[in-house]
């Protein structure tokens, strides 16, 4: 178990976060998958808790307005030593900015925006809330990667956005760059072309490590979520795709040994 490092560098993936119609139910379903336990988050977020583990801070969940239908999904948030001007350069690059800069009471800003081909992120600004606070252990995201329809274009904004350095996966098949900050990977771009879900588009998927990947996968079909693809063996682990009761898709994944 260790524990993720305090300010994370500009362009990282810092936090996750996913907004429902019912909170309670989710909390629950979250709480019996992950053994989360919850505290009240900021206020200005409307209803709004945060994942903890070991008491840790490692997700949040907020509520949606009764009136708004917006897709159930997780949210990948990156490190900014600036919302604003971060929210110019997605906008300059020809993303959206949806939401904000606003603040989030003492925790921070945040903004919501879109890269050119509709894919929702999140921005973070720390102040007092760094971002997820733990790794290495079940429960913790552990990846975030973007399932777009092709990446040359793409990774442009990310690059020109975050300052991301890019590492392509050289195939003829297999559309796959590493999104990489000072040396290290951080994120992926993967592309599948028209093997995107209809009902989805690209959007960013994020990965959670689990213990027992096939256990944890039946434990999400006895909570009355689904599972969209069947554990499988991968140079990442052994991972499955499946999605909560309200249809958040997310990947569990139990990493490969050392």
């Amino acid at each position: 178990m260790t524990e993720a490092a305090t300010r994370r560098v500009p362009g990282a993936p810092c936090w996750v976060s996913l907004i429902v119609h019912g909170l309670s139910a989710t909390q629950d379903f979250y709480s019996q998958l992950f053994g989360w336990e919850f505290r009240p988050g900021p206020e200005q977020l409307g209803p709004y808790v945060r994942a903890l583990l070991h008491g840790k801070e490692v997700a949040g969940i907020g509520q949606l307005p009764p009136d708004r239908h917006l897709p159930i999904a997780w949210t990948t948030y990156f490190a900014t030593k600036d919302a604003d001007v971060t929210a110019e350069a997605i906008r300059s690059c020809g993303g959206t900015v949806a939401v904000g800069p606003i603040v989030a009471g003492s925790a921070g800003r945040m903004a919501l925006a879109s890269d050119p081909g509709g894919a929702v992120f999140g921005v973070w600004q720390a102040a007092e809330h760094l971002g997820t606070a733990l790794a290495g252990t079940p429960g913790t995201p552990v990846w975030n990667e973007l399932v777009t329809r092709e990446t040359a274009s793409v990774a442009k904004f990310y690059q020109a956005v975050f300052g991301f350095e890019t590492e392509a996966v050289v195939s003829a098949d297999f559309d796959y760059q590493t999104l990489h900050l000072r040396g290290r990977p951080v994120a992926a771009l993967h592309g599948v072309g028209h093997g995107l879900p209809r009902d989805r588009g690209p959007h960013w998927m994020t990965y959670f490590q689990v213990a027992d990947t096939d256990e944890a996968a039946a434990r999400v079909t006895g909570l009355g979520g689904r599972v969209l693809h069947a554990p499988r063996d991968t140079p990442s682990g052994r991972l499955a795709t499946v999605a909560d009761p309200e249809g958040a898709v997310f990947t569990v994944v139990r990493p490969p040994e050392d």
